[in-house]
């Protein structure tokens, strides 16, 4: 594990961050989703683009990259192109899980890899839009304190400024960032995704004109046990 410390806004964001293979040429990027870590990500890819330099980060306010600021997606993507720039990066292959994903796709590489990424708004269950309502009320009469009781345990776990970046995260509609990638994609999805849908993934690859969808048997972490077919599958594509 290394870290780097970088510069932007001027803010300083301590960044942890694992290579594998670092004197290879081509540079093949991953970023985790919301809540999760490098080393996930790591478990599953390391052993696989052996031709490739594997550069595994944990984003600000997760795993060893701590922080006390407020951030939004495209702020994750401001200080992730400044680390990247640091790290002498081409930005080749840039793949996201869930959050990662719309991070990713703010990055512009010249291939993306969307694995379950996030970013279509799905219809909220009843309960959760019985929750938000009641959130808003207290909020509104200033009883915002009220609202924690409404959270999820993972949201109660949360520092403050990571529940305010929770919340500039949430509900984002990427469609326009989607429609708007103009270089190769490679989208993989898990058939048995109860977090981003499989209808999602369909969106996703409609929007992007340069795309190819792939499912597989599996949840929101299908990756785990597909990683291989997923790293064959990126090196076919790419010349």
């Amino acid at each position: 594990m290394a870290k780097k410390s970088i510069k932007v806004d001027n803010k300083e964001y301590e960044i942890s961050y694992d290579l594998v293979n670092p004197s290879a040429k081509v540079d093949f990027v991953v970023l985790h989703g919301w809540g999760s870590n490098k080393e996930i990500m790591k478990n599953s890819f390391s052993s696989y683009l052996k031709d490739y330099r594997h550069i595994y980060i944990d984003m600000p306010g997760f795993g060893k990259s701590p922080t006390s600021y407020e951030l939004t997606t495209h702020l994750y993507a401001k200080i992730l192109e400044e680390f990247l720039s640091q790290l002498n990066s081409s930005k080749d292959i840039i793949a996201g899980h869930s959050y990662g994903g719309k991070v990713a796709t703010l990055l512009k590489p010249k291939y993306l890899v969307l694995l379950s990424s996030a970013g279509i708004l799905e219809e909220k269950a009843f309960d959760v839009k019985v929750k938000i309502a009641i959130s808003k009320f207290f909020n509104s009469i200033g009883l915002g304190g009220i609202t924690k009781a409404f959270r999820s345990k993972d949201v109660n776990t949360m520092s403050e400024n990571m529940y305010a970046t929770f919340k500039n995260v949430v509900n984002e509609d990427f469609r326009a960032n989607f429609k708007a990638f103009e270089n190769q994609a490679l989208i993989f999805w898990g058939e048995k995704d109860t977090a981003t849908s499989l209808d999602s993934g369909k969106k996703i690859a409609s929007l992007i004109n340069n795309s190819t969808f792939i499912s597989y048997d599996g949840d929101h972490y299908f990756f785990a046990k597909n990683a291989k077919d997923i790293c064959e599958r990126i090196e076919n594509a790419i010349p």
